[in-house]
This record gives structure tokens, sequence and C-alpha cells, in this order.
């Protein structure tokens, strides 16, 4: 991928913790993650998840990998 493409792939971070009234605080002490960490990946500025990372948000936010990622559309 060319340095000046960006990446299509969004997070619907916000949009899954407000229907489960959780706070990104709550989430990162859940998920063993700072909450800078999540901010960077809520905020679409993040280049990578890990997948362990990745299953701990599924399992805390009762979710599944579509349900949090999405491509946006060219």
């Amino acid at each position: 991928m060319p340095p000046e493409e960006e990446h299509r792939v969004r997070i619907h971070l916000d949009r899954l913790l407000a229907e489960r009234g959780m706070t990104l605080s709550e989430l990162a002490a859940r998920v063993g993650v700072t909450v800078v960490n999540l901010s960077v990946l809520k905020n679409d500025r993040a280049k990578a998840i890990r997948f362990s990372t990745l299953t701990a948000l599924c399992r805390e936010l009762d979710c599944q990998p579509g349900d949090l990622l999405s491509v946006r559309p060219d």
C-alpha cells in the first residue's frame, strides 16, 4: 500500500460502548489495554490491531469482529 493511501477500516467502538452503557476507561480495565491505546482505535488513528486485543474487545463487548470493524467504500 503506498504511504499516501489511507486505510479504509473503521472501528465502531463509540457505538458499541454507548449501546452497552460502558465507558472507555471501564473497557480498558476489562480488556487490559490502556485508555490511550483504545482512544487511538476509537479515533481511527490505529494502523493495526492484535488478534488478542480484538478477541478481548469482542469478549467484553459481546460482539463479533464484524460488529466492531467495517471497511469504508472507495
